[in-house]
């Protein structure tokens, strides 16, 4: 199975992002830390997003700070899922609080959720037409 095909496994943790008050200092931080690469990118609503990246694969990213204000400044990882939907009835039926409903994006959608015992997660859902 090719890395990329591993990666995209249904259930499994697909990625990691930072949301934090100081973007600067954190970019900075990690880039030194694990010798990480940034790629700044412009989102659909006019934030902005850094991409960390690993040599030529991208491992996390960073929240534009005007974006997650209201936030703590925290890791979150995101569970891959086929029909984020039907994930997100599940959670909620099995007692998940959900903080953030669905968004849709370019390459895909997610859903915040707290468990029943208040860690905070996310689902993915990958847009197929963004593959």
């Amino acid at each position: 199975m090719r890395e990329e095909q591993q990666q995209q496994i249904p259930g499994t943790m697909c990625w990691n992002e930072i949301s934090t008050p100081d973007m600067g200092g954190t970019v900075e931080f990690y880039s030194q830390l694990m010798g990480w690469t940034t790629e700044r990118i412009e989102m659909p609503d006019g934030n902005s997003y850094t991409m960390f990246k690993q040599g030529e694969k991208m491992i996390g990213g960073c929240i534009d700070p005007d974006e997650c204000s209201d936030m703590p400044a925290m890791w979150l990882s995101y569970i891959l899922v086929d029909d984020i939907d039907a994930a997100t009835e599940k959670a909620k039926a099995l007692g998940a609080n959900i903080i953030k409903e669905r968004v849709d994006l370019p390459m895909g959608s997610f859903v915040l959720f707290s468990d029943p015992q208040g860690a905070v997660i996310a689902f993915w859902q990958n847009n197929p037409d963004a593959c």
